[in-house]
């Protein structure tokens, strides 16, 4: 650029010599000599006015010195450039007015005037899609996802940043900025895994293609955020701490605040001394005060630490500023209810601090009625997690089992409370599913797995993304659904007993209600439980496995009884002892939720079932069946063919069977509809890594939970015979995704699954028998207590008995 100057001067081009002045000032900007750039800014655009180069020619540095301005956090002068931009270049080049109108918007955003800046982007936008700049047109499309982002619009903004991106890849174009916009949707919708990765392959590129340090700095402080989301404190540390240190010499006190800020809530997270953090954090929020720069989070972090060092001034004087106010996005009005009952916990008013914590998870609850993905509502229950872990850790120092319950209930399965979207009016969606399926069923019956074409591979994942990815783009208008017994739930329970396992600051506690009466147990460390629940899942899947083999079946029950009492001693401790002879409903943690509850001694001969909650419980007792239909669906592959559909289809003439090659998802969509019984007995295939497409095997491929989710109304009862599919992944705040949580949150009533694969043979005169209870009126955990009674004298078939359990009602 310097050698561009030159030649401009010798060519006594006045014009073209100050566009490159100001080029320049911003090149040195980017390159993070901050002071130097905006020095040639001032002095190009103050002798372009004496000059009289004319008003396009001022206009376009004006748009120069927006940027720099906007991106050391002096906003007001730059609007006042920014209305200068556009007055002066309006009617002009339509390039230079639609970057006029976006350098506006951008600085209105930052300033908090998201109406103002959404009016101005749509202008842009208009003008960069008529005369064809794509990759602007692409960060204008970034804009307006912020701004979406702002609102609480997550579904919008997520659609918006794909399209953006997708111009960008086709461009083969590095954008910063639209890595950094994404990395905070992804963090926002909970999806912190997925943030951390894609912010540290833009730090990668950025350091690779040698790109601008001023951006490197920004993608560095948000690699901090995203890793400390996922519990990595240490390249939290290291990415604030390097950002930081540029950030400071480029002169950008904003950046260099909230990369500071990264880094010590980063350190705090990881354990450190709380009263060198409290100093350096309470310098911090004082310098961005006095800086004019938002400084309520600086002040959060500060109080909390004041609070933990029993400094009440301390803690009064820093959480008064997140704890006021109004308005703002979700997390921020979610940080004003939590630093108001943090307020209160530090003068221990306990009422003010329910208070609280009871409306921030209010706002939380709404904003789940926006998104129409089960898994982005799931995960967006993160935002609740401190609020509900305040509210209960109050109620257990008060020992007082009724708060307890109506803490533990009030942020335990939230997601399963917002009526489901369905996505079967979605064409596009429903060509991906099928496309999906059948590359699937290419893949799955190949004669060489290894020798699988990589582009296959390559298809699949990219098809796997594009369903992802218009279903996480679904809005919803929904309220959560009032579940009877949030907070009366005990009154809702006088014909069973429950027993509600919660997981709080790493300790076990075990609830117990019967007859009108709670009792709180504590329990010990949830790792031992962990640790437990690991040996006795290894156990059950080695004896069904030399049951196979036929090796000793007497010898691994007598071990299996024993696993099985150890891990009822670290699981429910004493707990056991006030259950009754009634129906047992069985609440456990996200964490600790696949467990074979039948090999636990005290519910070998109890009649129970497992629910996410117990206002789940409560919801599918109450549910009625929409018809009597029964569908029995036999997949491919199994060791006994289509023994067991067969040997049930003659219990239940009437039902619509579906096996030899019959068994395709649409026919078995179709037939489950709104059926009182589903039966399948079908392998499956879940996936820890995106549950949604955790799956049953038919005849013509996959049936996802997607593919669930187009169900008009789920089936009554469901009977999952050939396959671990119990299991679901934990994901926000205590939430499960995958097959079972998807019909329960679609109205299922009850479902039978397993928490292990299961033996085949084995399995079909278990499923005889419970059918045959299940034809006499039993319900499905009555019908279960049955079968596994029955099972007793066979160790294979009590094996696999016990391998089930009954969800719902």
């Amino acid at each position: 650029m310097r050698t561009a100057l030159r030649l401009a001067g010798r060519a006594g081009d006045r014009a073209r010599a100050a566009d490159i002045q100001a080029s320049l000032g911003v090149a040195l900007v980017m390159a993070g000599r901050t002071r130097q750039g905006l020095r040639a800014l001032d002095t190009v655009i103050r002798d372009a006015i004496a000059d009289g180069l004319g008003r396009e020619a001022i206009g376009r540095l004006l748009i120069r010195r927006v940027w720099v301005l906007w991106s050391i956090g002096r906003y007001q002068e730059a609007l006042t450039d920014a209305d200068r931009a556009v007055m002066l270049l309006r009617g002009t080049d339509p390039v230079w007015e639609a970057r006029a109108y976006d350098h506006r918007a951008t600085t209105q955003l930052a300033r908090g005037a998201v109406d103002r800046a959404d009016r101005d982007y749509a202008h842009s936008e208009v003008l960069f899609n008529k005369i064809g700049q794509r990759l602007e047109y692409a960060d204008t499309r970034r804009a307006r996802a912020a701004i979406a982002f702002a609102r609480g619009d997550l579904p919008t903004a997520l659609a918006m940043l794909d399209d953006a991106r997708q111009i960008v890849d086709d461009l083969e174009v590095f954008e910063p900025e639209l890595h950094l916009t994404r990395c905070a949707a992804l963090l926002a919708a909970g999806l912190a895994r997925e943030a951390a990765d894609e912010i540290e392959a833009a730090v990668e590129r950025s350091r690779r293609q040698g790109g601008s340090a001023t951006r490197r700095a920004e993608l560095l402080t948000a690699a901090s955020t995203a890793a400390q989301a996922v519990g990595d404190y240490e390249t939290a540390t290291s990415r604030a701490d390097e950002a930081l240190r540029l950030l400071r010499r480029q002169a950008r006190p904003q950046w260099a605040g909230r990369a500071e800020l990264a880094l010590l809530t980063a350190r705090h997270s990881a354990g450190a001394q709380p009263g060198d953090l409290l100093r350096r954090a309470d310098r911090l929020a004082g310098r961005l005060e006095r800086t004019h720069l938002p400084a309520a989070e600086a002040h959060f972090l500060a109080g909390q630490l004041a609070l933990h060092a029993g400094q009440i001034a301390e803690t009064d004087r820093h959480l008064a500023t997140p704890a006021s106010g109004r308005g703002g996005d979700l997390q921020r009005q979610v940080l004003r209810w939590h630093a108001r009952a943090l307020l209160a916990l530090a003068h221990r008013d306990s009422r003010t601090m329910l208070v609280a914590c009871r409306q921030g998870l209010a706002l939380i609850d709404q904003y789940l009625g926006t998104l129409g993905a089960t898994e982005l509502r799931a995960q967006a229950t993160r935002h609740g997690t401190e609020l509900a872990n305040l509210a209960l850790r109050h109620a257990i120092r008060r020992a007082d089992p009724w708060q307890v319950l109506r803490w533990s209930e009030r942020w335990r399965a939230v997601a399963l409370a917002v009526p489901p979207v369905r996505h079967k009016t979605d064409p596009l969606l429903a060509a991906d599913l099928t496309a999906l399926r059948h590359l699937v069923s290419r893949l799955d019956s190949a004669s060489a797995p290894g020798r699988i074409p990589a582009a296959l591979q390559v298809e699949r994942r990219r098809l796997e993304a594009a369903v992802r990815r218009r279903v996480l783009h679904t809005s919803a208008v929904a309220q959560p659904r009032r579940l009877t017994g949030r907070a009366s739930v005990g009154r809702d329970l006088d014909r069973v007993q429950l027993i509600e396992v919660i997981d709080l600051d790493e300790q076990l506690y075990v609830l117990v209600v019967r007859n009108g009466r709670a009792e709180l147990v504590e329990v010990g460390p949830t790792a031992a439980a962990e640790r437990a629940l690991e040996h006795t899942l290894f156990s059950l899947r080695r004896a069904s496995r030399n049951r196979r083999a036929h090796d000793h079946p007497a010898q691994g029950t007598t071990d299996l009884e024993q696993v099985g009492a150890r891990l009822e001693r670290v699981l429910l401790g004493s707990s056991t002892s006030a259950l009754g002879p009634e129906t047992v409903v069985i609440v456990p943690t996200g964490r600790l939720h696949a467990i074979p509850w039948a090999m636990l001694p005290s519910l070998r001969d109890r009649d129970f079932t497992v629910a996410p909650s117990a206002s789940t419980y409560v919801r599918a007792r109450d549910t009625v069946p929409a018809s009597e239909r029964v569908v029995l669906v036999g997949g491919p592959n199994l060791s006994t063919g289509a023994d067991e559909v067969l040997a049930l289809a003659q219990r239940y003439p009437d039902a619509i069977v579906l096996t030899h090659g019959e068994a395709t998802v649409e026919r078995v969509l179709a037939a489950a509809d709104g059926a009182g019984l589903v039966h399948i007995a079908a392998h499956g295939t879940f996936r820890a890594d995106s549950p949604s497409f955790s799956a049953l095997e038919l005849d013509d491929g996959p049936l996802t939970v997607y593919d669930l989710e187009g169900l008009h109304r789920a089936p009554h009862h469901v009977v999952l015979s050939s396959c671990d599919s119990a299991v679901g992944a934990p994901s926000g705040a205590d939430e499960l995704l995958g097959i079972v949580t998807a019909l329960i949150s679609l109205g299922s009533a009850g479902v039978l699954a397993s928490v292990v694969r299961v033996d085949d043979p084995s399995t079909v005169p278990l499923m005889v028998d419970l059918h045959h209870h299940l034809r006499q009126g039993a319900g499905l955990s009555q019908a279960h207590l049955r079968a596994r009674q029955a099972a007793r004298s066979d160790p294979a078939r009590r094996i696999a008995a016990d391998s089930f359990i009954a969800l719902g009602a």
